[in-house]
């Protein structure tokens, strides 16, 4: 391939527009100020749901969305909201955008959300296999001659409706979002068809478990994200935030 890509340090995936706005707004922007290079990849546009009158209009509320968090790209690949499914060419697709953008870290859907839509989980297990299908080499047809790329560290998210913690990893961590809280609640605010004035307790929901994540972790606000695997360090006092 001879188009050239400015390397990503960071990708998080969702299945449509305002997912991880929800998910991980507020630690979105806490690395797009900390200095660190953030994509956004959405799975699908959405589309349709019931308020939004066209996908230009939940394009465009994205876009709205990025420009608050402050992201170096966005892009919505053009599967069917309502129909994702965890197959070959959705695997291949996802990968092929991590061997462009080289991240080191990935961070994406978690687990089911039993009463809203499949999609997530079939998000998560297209996530997962594009991880993996981005470092495997000897296939050169398939990905175009995209060069292989290692990501370092994957991370789950879950969405901020649910409770607290993720259940069943070992493994969790908590970001303090205390400073970009707003912008995690003002990117949501961009999505005005998904969450017109009626829906309003919706930013009620999701400031209040950024409370409760944070209070448990001794922060004014936390997003909370399970680890693939142990995470390792060598300076204990900085990982527990003493400097």
């Amino acid at each position: 391939m001879t188009e050239q890509y400015e390397r990503l340090d960071v990708i998080v995936v969702g299945a449509h527009p305002d997912d991880v706005e929800i998910a991980c707004g507020g630690t979105i922007a806490a690395m797009v100020e900390q200095g660190y290079r953030v994509g956004i990849i959405d799975l699908t546009d959405g589309e349709p749901t019931p308020l939004s009158p066209s996908p230009e209009v939940r394009r465009a509320e994205a876009e709205a969305a990025a420009k608050v968090l402050g992201v170096h790209v966005r892009k919505i690949l053009d599967f069917t909201n309502r129909r994702l499914m965890d197959g070959f060419d959705e695997r291949v697709a996802l990968a092929k955008e991590f061997r462009r953008y080289r991240p080191k870290m990935v961070i994406g859907f978690g687990n089911k959300t039993p009463m809203a839509s499949p999609d997530h989980y079939q998000a998560m297990q297209i996530t997962d296999a594009a991880v993996f299908y981005s470092r495997l080499t000897k296939w050169d047809d398939i990905f175009e001659g995209l060069p292989v790329h290692t990501i370092e560290r994957q991370l789950y998210f879950r969405l901020q409706f649910e409770p607290a913690a993720l259940v069943g990893f070992d493994s969790q961590i908590t970001v303090d979002i205390s400073s970009t809280i707003e912008k995690k609640l003002a990117s949501i605010a961009c999505y005005l068809t998904q969450f017109p004035p009626a829906k309003a307790h919706v930013f009620d929901r999701v400031r209040g478990l950024a409370i409760a994540a944070g209070a448990a972790a001794g922060c004014s606000a936390g997003e909370v994200f399970a680890c693939t695997r142990p995470l390792a360090t060598q300076d204990l006092v900085r990982a527990v935030g003493l400097e």
